[in-house]
């Protein structure tokens, strides 16, 4: 512990001063004499991990310096993520800032600046102001980044919402953060139309794109030529300052339905600049950005390069494996970002690359980083000082996943070697380990434990379960709660079996994840109560197609006689989990999703063993 190592440190300091004055010992005796006798007291181990890792606790200590140091005096002088972007503009104003894979189409740094000017300009005189929230809902180019930071530009705060949502997920995204308006893509109309009879007649609707829409949803305004009439000058900044809100970005709510997650301007800058430090990044890079801009990864530590760092972004709508090279040599990308499953793919593919990995989420106040480039690890923290970053793994049940607490009431450090949830002290005057939450309160006390490292504090619960060696590299291993990741999402079982019990006429069900060889992250699987048999899969497979993303899809469904929600709920997920979905062990009726027909197949030994090899593909 931080105490035991502590008392030691000073233990040798009264050994070292009783050698040097005491037995009058010169510099050149006492230290070898301390040295010996610190082995001697079991202390090699220690020895070792310092040897080992000092140089890595150095290098990351000063990244950590330098961005606390710029975040402070951005605080002090009431800065935002969009002055910045001003400055960033003012320095590279012909360097290309943004290209857009689709279309080739490509953005200087001042075309950025004043299109999001025009935005800005076009917004404020509609009557948005500060504070207001304004949902955007479109797949990735060049106008996501430049319709969100002109917003910025006025304070207006932009709902980020993920593309492949429908129905429920989308109407619950835009109603909670109480939007005032709705930007969306003309690729996103027929989703638009789908909820449009639920929304609020007040909510102003635009869209944008160059496409001619089949149909338009009445009362809708095409925002693109307005835009193109409105004034490019730099508009009146907001009394805003670094700890606001810049926007808000959904994740997966391990309760239901997506949670909106407030990121403020202090938080898109320490997530991106911990990267640019930490990965030695430079200006001259180009960044190949293929994943969503409704995420934190392709959306600030992506474009963030761009905006806070004069970096181009090539921007692709969607990652594609067989393309991915060959766009990486066609725009001289130095760097590319992947996250999850997509690295596998890529290792399929003939070139590769130096790697660099990162652990994080939008929310979280405990970010990790593999910047010594350490095989198989999400990042580290230090052995020798644990205390200066104050993160931890903490042991909870693997089983229900509740923290497991000590006789004094605090939780259980976890020694290398031993899984434990991952945990980071809330530090409220440390904008760096402040925990900003959700518009959600009830869901923000939820991720807040209290008494973990001593009695009184608060610590940032991230729901993943993560082991630590003994030289402090953190590797990650699974996620807790009623939440699963795959296909680099983090799908909420809860928000799914809502889904498919109201597409089944209120069926009890069980979602649950489960693992595949080969393959990162777990595929969803519903276990349905259908003693009857009489679930219809085709009409199934196409309600959920019209009701999920693919990602939330159940890979797998199996069906019972009965589900049972009692007390042992929890304990029955674990079994079902546990059975998987292999036809030996479970004697109930099975079924797989084939990506390729979209539709619902039986199960049978031949398909599992073909899904355990490899060559079914999910």
């Amino acid at each position: 512990s931080l105490q035991a190592m502590m008392l030691r440190l000073a233990a040798f300091a009264v050994l070292l001063l009783f050698f040097r004055v005491s037995l009058e010992l010169s510099w050149v005796q006492a230290i070898p004499a301390l040295f010996v006798f610190y082995l001697g007291s079991g202390g090699w181990d220690f020895f070792l991990i310092f040897i080992k890792t000092i140089r890595r606790d150095v290098t990351t200590g000063l990244v950590l310096l330098k961005v606390k140091w710029q975040v402070w005096r951005h605080v002090r002088e009431k800065n935002t993520i969009a002055k910045i972007f001003q400055k960033t503009a003012s320095k590279y104003p012909d360097k290309t800032a943004l290209i857009f894979q689709g279309t080739g189409e490509s953005w200087t740094f001042r075309q950025l600046d004043e299109y999001s000017n025009q935005v800005a300009n076009f917004f404020f005189s509609q009557g948005f102001r500060s504070g207001d929230v304004v949902a955007l809902f479109m797949e990735s180019r060049n106008q996501y980044v430049g319709l969100w930071l002109g917003l910025a530009k006025i304070g207006v705060e932009t709902a980020l919402v993920n593309s492949h949502l429908r129905m429920e997920a989308l109407l619950h995204c835009i109603t909670i953060s109480s939007s005032k308006a709705v930007v969306f893509g003309v690729e996103m109309m027929e989703a638009m139309q789908e909820v449009q009879p639920s929304l609020e007649k007040s909510l102003r609707l635009f869209w944008s794109g160059e496409e001619s829409p089949k149909s338009t949803l009445p009362g809708a305004e095409h925002l693109d030529p307005l835009l193109q009439m409105a004034q490019r000058h730099q508009p009146s900044p907001p009394d805003k300052g670094f700890l606001d809100k810049l926007f808000y970005i959904y994740t997966s709510g391990t309760t239901g339905l997506p949670k909106a997650a407030i990121v403020v301007n202090c938080r898109y800058f320490r997530m991106a600049s911990l990267v640019f430090y930490g990965f030695g990044m430079r200006p001259s890079d180009v960044l190949y950005d293929c994943l969503p801009l409704y995420h934190a990864a392709g959306n600030i530590v992506g474009v963030g390069q761009c905006l806070l760092r004069g970096m181009t972004v090539v921007i692709r709508k969607k990652f594609s494996a067989s393309h991915f090279w060959e766009d990486c040599v066609k725009y001289n990308c130095t760097i590319v970002q992947y996250i999850g499953e997509i690295c596998r793919y890529l290792l399929d593919q003939p070139r590769q690359g130096a790697v660099a990995e990162f652990y994080g989420a939008t929310e979280c106040n405990c970010s990790l980083g593999n910047f010594d480039n350490n095989v198989g690890s999400c990042g580290f923290n230090s052995r020798i000082l644990p205390g200066v970053y104050p993160i931890g793994l903490v042991k909870v049940d693997e089983d229900t996943m509740e923290l497991i607490r000590g006789p004094d009431g605090l939780c259980i450090s976890c020694k290398p070697g031993e899984p434990g949830q991952l945990v980071g002290r809330i530090v409220k005057s440390n904008p760096l380990q402040h925990f900003d939450g959700y518009l959600n309160q009830s869901a923000t006390k939820k991720k807040i434990a209290r008494d973990v490292f001593t009695k009184g504090d608060t610590a940032y619960l991230t729901g993943d379960v993560l082991v630590m060696d003994k030289y402090g590299y953190m590797y990650f291993r699974d996620r807790t709660g009623d939440t699963f990741r795959w296909k680099g999402e983090n799908v909420s079982t809860t928000e799914v079996e809502g889904t498919l019990s109201r597409i089944l006429n209120l069926t009890d069900v069980v979602v649950y994840g489960v693992e595949i060889p080969g393959i990162e992250g777990k595929a969803g699987m519903a276990a349905i109560a259908d003693p009857e048999n009489s679930c219809d899969l085709g009409s199934f497979a196409s309600e959920l197609r019209k009701a999920l993303p693919l990602y939330a899809r159940p890979v797998f469904l199996r069906f019972t006689q009965e589900v049972s929600k009692t007390s042992t709920y929890k304990f029955q997920k674990v079994e079902l989990r546990k059975q998987g979905f292999d036809p030996a062990l479970v004697k109930d009726r099975l079924y797989f999703l084939d990506s390729r027909q979209g539709h619902y197949l039986p199960l049978d030994q031949a398909a599992f063993d073909r899904i355990q090899s490899g060559q079914q593909k999910l």
